[in-house]
């Protein structure tokens, strides 16, 4: 549902339509990104319901879990329990993160049919996420990216700390740039720029899209995921649509949050996405209505209210 259908005042579409993609892809991460930074574990109920009505409000990628140890994120301990009791939707994707080998396997067992592997820009993230050198990373992934393109399985890559690291300050564009050619390379499908601390602003985006331009890179291989630290998300992925980019990652209710920086906000809320994208005239097939009671159910099991300012105004 759209705002005009909502009974709201129009928004103001943007001057230049054509610059901006005709239609967007959600790729919402709540499911995962955001219910693995919660303190207390969400019953495997309140999840599998989760992902069923955020199917049934139209989102067509929903990143359901992660494979990764259960003692390095308890959270998703009941990654297989969660696949084997989800009711897929027809012609919804669902996703897992996978960090290595063994999780490319769990994966398969649970018939996967799409992944995504974690790396990152810098040297020091690298090593105190995965243990390895920024360089170290690639011999870990290229097993699992190899096998699973021999399984027939769609490849994303995400690569953390793109804009900026807590330990590391600015990141060079062309570090990034490296890193995501290298995992193109190797076979993932698309990439995934993350702003993981929230420091991005327009410019930087604008100017990284173009240094992956420069590198033979098409823009239908990237995706954008920004976190709203300092107010720059939404921002952030306008000036990510202008440069053609047709994939934003978001999480319903702004669920998730960053641990590396104080005070962060969390992932983009997909319902403030959605607000934008229809007053961009952008089409991306998910109700609104269904999405904000979504996020306000979710909120009451999770005891706190959303932090999307969207849901915020249309639940009151």
């Amino acid at each position: 549902m759209t705002s005009r259908e909502l009974g709201l005042p129009m928004q103001v579409a943007s001057p230049e339509p054509g610059e901006l993609p005709a239609a967007v892809t959600i790729w919402e991460v709540g499911p995962r990104d955001g219910l693995q930074n919660e303190k207390e574990i969400v019953p495997l109920d309140v999840k599998l319901e989760f992902l069923h009505r955020l199917a049934d409000a139209g989102l067509g990628v929903l990143e359901a879990t992660s494979f990764v140890r259960p003692e390095w994120v308890p959270q998703l301990a009941d990654a297989a329990e969660l696949l084997a009791g989800l009711q897929r939707a027809p012609g919804v994707r669902y996703p897992v993160l996978v960090p290595n080998s063994r999780g490319l396997d769990r994966a398969l067992e649970s018939d996967v049919r799409d992944i995504a592997i974690f790396a990152s820009a810098t040297e020091t993230f690298t090593r105190r996420n995965l243990n390895r050198g920024l360089d170290e990373q690639f011999a870990m992934f290229e097993p699992v990216v190899r096998r699973a393109v021999e399984e027939g399985l769609t490849v994303r890559g995400y690569i953390s700390m793109c804009f900026g690291d807590p330990w590391e300050g600015p990141v060079p564009v062309e570090q990034v740039v490296s890193v995501g050619r290298r995992l193109l390379e190797m076979g993932c499908d698309q990439l995934s720029l993350g702003d993981t601390i929230g420091v991005a602003t327009p410019g930087h985006v604008e100017t990284l899209l173009r240094a992956f331009g420069t590198a033979g890179v098409a823009v239908d291989r990237l995706g954008v995921h920004f976190h709203d630290t300092y107010g720059q998300a939404l921002a952030n992925t306008y000036a990510a649509l202008r440069h053609g980019v047709s994939t934003v990652d978001s999480s319903a209710g702004g669920l998730g949050g960053c641990p590396y920086a104080k005070s962060a906000t969390g992932n983009l809320a997909t319902e403030d996405l959605v607000w934008m994208l229809d007053g961009l005239g952008v089409k991306h097939g998910v109700d609104l209505t269904k999405l904000v009671e979504t996020s306000v159910w979710m909120a009451e099991r999770l005891g706190r209210p959303s932090p999307s300012r969207v849901v915020r105004a249309l639940a009151s």
